[in-house]
């Protein structure tokens, strides 16, 4: 009994971080706030959902590579509809999900074209790990410069968040 307890509790735990409930629907992008996040009318909807890509981070606005990997989301998805796999919130009350857009999945496109990070939060590896290893031996996006880039969470720690304190 105890031991079975025991898993009970453990599981409870876990569930925040692993096994969150997924909610599928569609929607228009509006607005892309940065690489990886955009701003979705929910079909049927009047308000904006602001809504993070799962699976990735993208250099902060204000770094270098900030403003090519929002352009690249722009042509991605901008005035697009897109179908979202909603996987939970963040921190900060947005929405997190996968986005696709006649069948691509924007989260991947945006690490294979070296315009982000495979990310996760807590364990840091993403799903989309191998196409950052990709992108970075191809040399190409953030990963084309001499210098290594610079994880957001690296740069807010030496230069603070680009949107003020």
């Amino acid at each position: 009994m105890r031991r079975w307890l025991g898993f009970v509790c453990a599981l409870c735990w876990l569930l925040p971080w692993g096994l969150q409930a997924q909610e599928a629907w569609t929607g228009w992008v509006n607005w892309v706030l940065d690489g990886d996040t955009v701003e979705v009318l929910r079909e049927g909807r009047a308000e904006t959902v602001k809504l993070r890509i799962d699976g990735i981070d993208a250099p902060e606005s204000c770094q270098p590579g900030g403003q090519a990997a929002r352009d690249a989301l722009v042509v991605l998805a901008l005035r697009k509809s897109v179908q979202v796999v909603e996987v939970g919130q963040d921190v900060y009350g947005r929405h997190i999900g996968r986005l696709t857009v006649d069948g691509v999945d924007l989260g991947a496109e945006m690490v294979r074209s070296g315009m982000a990070w495979a990310y996760r939060f807590r364990t840091g590896q993403g799903p989309y790990a191998g196409l950052q290893r990709q992108a970075q031996k191809q040399k190409i996006g953030l990963f084309g410069s001499r210098q290594r880039p610079m994880t957001p969470p690296v740069f807010r720690k030496f230069h603070g968040s680009c949107h003020g304190p």
